[in-house]
């Protein structure tokens, strides 16, 4: 049956390098489908000042919210991992690991190390006995997201971890008037943690030691959101969590295109965020992240292309999050047959 209502937005983080001044990083890189869909489609560039500087800021717009008050990502992303935020202010609390290099203090997330949830929960119990009478309390609700209810909303401005993931934490720490208040608990948590018994085993085993936490996203949980889209498909918690907030569908990211053409056949509008370039680009990982976009294109770019040939969805709308900005490019059938329109490298875009 064919289906002309169904719209694919596919929000890509990372899709341009990092670093504008290696251009190398894209020599070799085979993408012909991709560059076919970013030349047929219409584009509409947003430079770095104006655009969404990530998906946190992209999703937040989509939604309605107002940046002047930070984006809610604790509250949203505690509701996707099942808790309950109520009417409280919460921060994320990610376990990290901090390294002396170079004179500078440098942040590793769970991405390059495991940690078991009973680990995490034994961490949490020593900070709550620590600041029981701070009104604080942690919660692991995930061995690597963990959270923390305040009894009320500190002045503070936060760096997502995404963004300090593989960087100095220098300027990156929290800023505001009780941003004074909060490196002093963040020296305590690190105090503590140093030689925790959990630590201690980790280190005898190897591992890196949980060290600190990251804390950021802040704010409660928002109230009255509109349905921006039909369906989110995410592994991403906060937009899970936005989408649970508006009464929006959310359901796991697949593997593949596959299973969303399947699921996802009828009309609306369906958002995929594709973050698997994400971890790969904050640790300066090339390779890793040049193969992560060439699954991309076998996996979803050059599915979803055929399907615009079959017209099992109406549209394609690409938005791609880099230094520079943004750039939309929404593409349908009837584009594809623009012959006119020459594919370009994907550095072209960069």
């Amino acid at each position: 049956m064919i289906n002309f209502g169904m719209h694919v937005q596919l929000l890509l983080p990372d899709l341009f390098w990092p670093d504008q001044s290696t251009d190398e990083i894209y020599a070799g890189l085979e993408l012909p489908v991709l560059e076919r869909l970013l030349a047929k489609g219409r584009q509409t560039i947003g430079i770095a000042a104006e655009a969404p500087a990530s998906a946190e800021d992209w999703l937040g717009e989509r939604f309605g919210l107002e940046p002047e008050a930070g984006w809610p990502i604790a509250p949203c992303s505690l509701l996707a991992d099942g808790g309950e935020p109520g009417a409280h202010h919460w921060l994320c609390a990610d376990p990290v690991h901090l390294r002396l290099e170079g004179g500078r203090l440098m942040l590793a997330d769970s991405g390059v190390f495991a940690i078991s949830q009973q680990e995490a929960e034994a961490i949490a119990d020593s900070l709550n006995a620590h600041f029981a009478g701070d009104g604080l309390l942690f919660y692991p609700l995930r061995p690597e997201r963990w959270y923390l209810r305040l009894a009320q909303a500190p002045a503070l401005q936060t760096t997502p971890l995404a963004q300090a993931a593989g960087r100095s934490i220098a300027a990156l720490l929290p800023r505001g008037a009780d941003a004074a208040l909060w490196h002093a608990r963040l020296n305590e948590i690190q105090m503590l943690l140093h030689g925790h018994a959990v630590n201690e085993r980790r280190e005898s085993a190897g591992a890196l030691a949980i060290n600190s936490v990251w804390l950021w996203g802040g704010g409660s949980l928002p109230k009255g959101l509109p349905a921006a889209f039909n369906a989110i498909w995410s592994r991403d918690p906060y937009a899970a969590g936005l989408a649970q907030a508006a009464r929006v569908a959310s359901r796991p990211l697949p593997d593949d295109a596959s299973v969303l053409l399947a699921a996802g056949a009828g009309s609306g509008v369906h958002l995929v965020v594709l973050d698997q370039l994400r971890a790969a680009a904050q640790y300066g990982d090339a390779q890793g992240w040049r193969d992560a976009l060439l699954q991309l294109e076998r996996g979803w770019f050059a599915p979803l292309l055929a399907a615009l040939k079959q017209e099992r969805i109406g549209m394609l709308s690409l938005h791609a999050l880099g230094p520079a900005g943004t750039l939309t490019c929404e593409v349908t059938g009837g584009d594809l047959r623009r012959f006119w329109r020459r594919a370009k490298p994907l550095a072209h875009y960069a």
